[in-house]
């Protein structure tokens, strides 16, 4: 899913070459993303647009040769003056008479340009792995070699017309491993190389032969010294592309400081963008462009809680932390940081939003964009999700710039996670760390790309954790070591159940109200309004939209059941993201978008019908309430991390959904309701020894 969507996008002219241009936000300063060579487009700032479109009017464009710009056949319409002007049309076409510039690569070195040429232009210029054409440059990426007739195409001699015309996705895939050294970089690579091959190898070789055809102006020191606007410059000290003693003498005759992306390569904004945009906040507020945040001290305890928007599990259980932590802090105020369904909760509970959630792009729209028919390739969703997680952690690090929170307490925030064990030093405060499952594990299917994927992602949060563990000022697993699945991070690596030991506490599982709380079943019923001779089974999917498909196939079950179980009463949960006006109901079927209270209703009830998720059926197997689940198809958690725990506690009763006919699914749920089992008990108390933990922080 688009962290955000244009509102506004054209074609500007120029001599016949249409270039396509998006309009995003509508600050009163605007940012104009340049984009780099023509192997890449406009998507190559997804990491930065969304964010700065909260704040300023950012425009960017495809360039000549790739996108959804034209892609001329002549090298003449790939000169350098032909780029720059194309930069400046795109100004005018959307009104704009100065531009803060942002220039990646070979757009470093338009933006330069620009703002040698056009002063009056350029507010402000950002130059991020610049293309220069001084100090030191690489043999292999100079127009000679590309145009020498080569032997054999290895390493670098597949920088060369011949070997694009015919193996041009294999030249990407180098070029892409080359421009992200950085380990751990797949999914920029992958991205990278989708964006490579929407072009091809004659087009983006006319780009190269038009650097032999001599620009009509000065691009050596001369025209940065010809530069008046402030620079920055961003450059890794890794870059194979772009040498970072280029950015050294460019740094050096502008006169600016060089920040160093240290192990970089030659796209940090794309590959480090949480450092980038850093830096580029901190630029843009030096120059008054952008509001410097008053960092508020507050007298009070005060705490930031991120709570997971997939699945209201979460929420529930994180209600239940932030009440026993109240009653050791009776001074704490917190405030919460999260998206719909959750702040319905939350709402609904008077509890403080902080407005920043308002700016978070939804991660549970992400997911429902994301899932087939009853089938959610988890993995690939949490990769896909990227662009939605940089935005929403860059909120979060503007929350915390500007309030000095005590204590960040994170239920599986990841992003927050991930860019904080990055980059310690932008850590504000302690950080409590929450998860009910360690391991991306891959489907049983014999991917080996799959294997390789998430072996590589393990690896890189094992060495995030081990090489910064004081990021973590608590991480606390909710459960029990032997919660625990025993099995191997990937090849190579640790298993899971001895490193989870070693860097973890331990809660027991914690819910949002344990059932022993509710008292006596019989009153519980009554309290709910349900008669002592009904069988009751409620339906329920969950906080996002996914679950369409579930309810339909049990609705389709009602008639069956009740030729066995006359006096069952169904009750259908969509959740507050599914239109219930969408089902065809049968007759004596009640369905409901919300229930605040959803948790003591499957206590009550005789049998629940639910996804895989582990909160919900925590509560059911709590409870001691009879449930089938049916886990989404390749959610890694679902079918492995939960079915491994729900076997511990011998409860609920695993279905294939693709498997499962109505007539199956209703014979399962009269043998549920005629023969229920025992299952182990759930312990109490763990949102009060999770709550203790966090107050040792307070």
């Amino acid at each position: 899913m688009r962290a955000k969507l244009p509102s506004d996008e054209a074609f500007v002219n120029r001599d016949g070459v249409k270039i396509h241009f998006e309009i995003y936000g509508s600050g009163a300063e605007t940012i104009l993303f340049i984009p780099p060579w023509s192997i890449v487009h406009s998507r190559v700032y997804k990491a930065q647009v969304p964010f700065f479109a909260e704040n300023f009017r950012c425009v960017t464009y495809d360039p000549r040769g790739n996108g959804k710009s034209d892609r001329p056949n002549d090298a003449s319409a790939y000169t350098l003056d032909q780029f720059l002007g194309d930069a400046i049309a795109v100004l005018d076409a959307v009104g704009v008479d100065r531009a803060i510039l942002i220039g990646l690569s070979f757009g470093g070195m338009l933006a330069s340009l620009a703002a040698a040429q056009h002063p009056d232009r350029v507010q402000a210029a950002v130059l991020i792995g610049t293309a220069a054409a001084i100090g030191p440059g690489y043999p292999y990426m100079m127009p000679q070699h590309f145009l020498t007739q080569q032997q054999q195409f290895t390493d670098w001699n597949k920088y060369n017309r011949e070997y694009w015309l015919t193996n041009y996705r294999e030249f990407a895939e180098f070029f892409m491993s080359n421009m992200f050294v950085e380990p751990h970089s797949t999914k920029q690579i992958e991205d990278s190389v989708g964006w490579a091959c929407e072009t091809d190898g004659h087009v983006l070789g006319k780009t190269v032969e038009a650097r032999t055809i001599a620009p009509p102006f000065d691009v050596g020191e001369a025209m940065y010294r010809a530069i008046r606007c402030p620079v920055l410059v961003i450059h890794g000290d890794n870059d194979r592309i772009q040498p970072y003693e280029r950015a050294q003498r460019v740094a050096e005759v502008l006169g600016v400081e060089l920040k160093t992306i240290p192990g970089g390569g030659h796209n940090p904004s794309g590959r480090f963008p949480a450092k980038c945009n850093a830096m580029i906040i901190e630029f843009l507020q030096e120059l008054g462009l952008m509001p410097r945040p008053q960092r508020k001290t507050r007298r009070a305890r005060t705490a930031l809680y991120l709570s997971s928007p997939i699945g209201l599990g979460h929420a529930r259980r994180d209600l239940a932390i932030a009440r026993e932590l109240r009653d050791l802090h009776p001074d704490l105020e917190i405030h919460w940081l999260a998206q719909d369904p959750v702040t319905r909760l939350l709402e609904s509970r008077r509890e403080i939003i902080h407005p920043m959630s308002k700016q978070l792009a939804s991660e549970t729209r992400h997911i429902e964009q994301e899932a087939g028919k009853h089938e959610l390739h988890c993995f690939e969703a949490l990769r896909r999700m990227d662009e939605v997680l940089i935005k929403n952690f860059m909120h979060f690090q503007q929350a915390v710039e500007e309030t000095e929170y005590d204590l960040v307490i994170a239920d599986e925030a990841w992003d927050i996670d991930h860019h904080w064990h990055e980059h310690p030093e932008l850590k504000r405060s302690q950080l409590a760390w929450f998860t009910d499952f360690v391991g991306y594990l891959p489907m049983d299917n014999g991917d080996k790309r799959e294997a390789f994927l998430t072996s590589d992602y393990n690896a890189e949060m094992i060495q995030h954790v081990e090489k910064n563990p004081a990021v973590r000022d608590r991480a606390i697993f909710v459960g029990t070591p032997d919660d625990v699945v025993p099995r191997s991070f990937g090849e190579g690596l640790p298993d899971i159940q001895s490193w989870v030991t070693r860097h973890f506490e331990f809660s027991g599982y914690i819910i949002g109200e344990h059932p022993n709380d509710f008292g006596s079943r019989d009153e519980l019923r009554r309290s709910l309004g349900y008669n002592d001779d009904e069988r009751v089974c409620i339906v329920t999917v969950g906080g996002s939209g996914v679950g369409a498909h579930l309810i339909r196939r049990v609705l389709q079950t009602y008639p069956l059941v009740v030729q066995t179980i006359s006096n069952l009463r169904m009750i259908v949960v969509v959740g507050p993201r599914i239109d219930r006006g969408a089902f065809d109901v049968p007759q004596g079927v009640e369905i409901h978008s919300f229930v605040s209270d959803l948790d003591r209703h499957l206590a009550a009830c005789d049998l629940a019908v639910v996804q895989g998720g582990l909160t919900t059926c925590m509560e059911l197997t709590a409870a001691q309430t009879p449930f089938i689940y049916f886990p989404l198809k390749n959610h890694f958690e679902q079918n492995f991390h939960v079915p491994y725990r729900l076997h511990r506690y011998r409860a609920g009763r695993r279905m294939e959904f693709a498997s499962s006919t109505p007539e199956t699914i209703a014979e399962a749920m009269v043998q549920q309701l005629t023969k229920p089992g025992r299952f182990a008990l759930v312990e109490a108390g763990g949102a009060a020894r999770a709550a203790r933990m966090l107050a040792e922080l307070l």
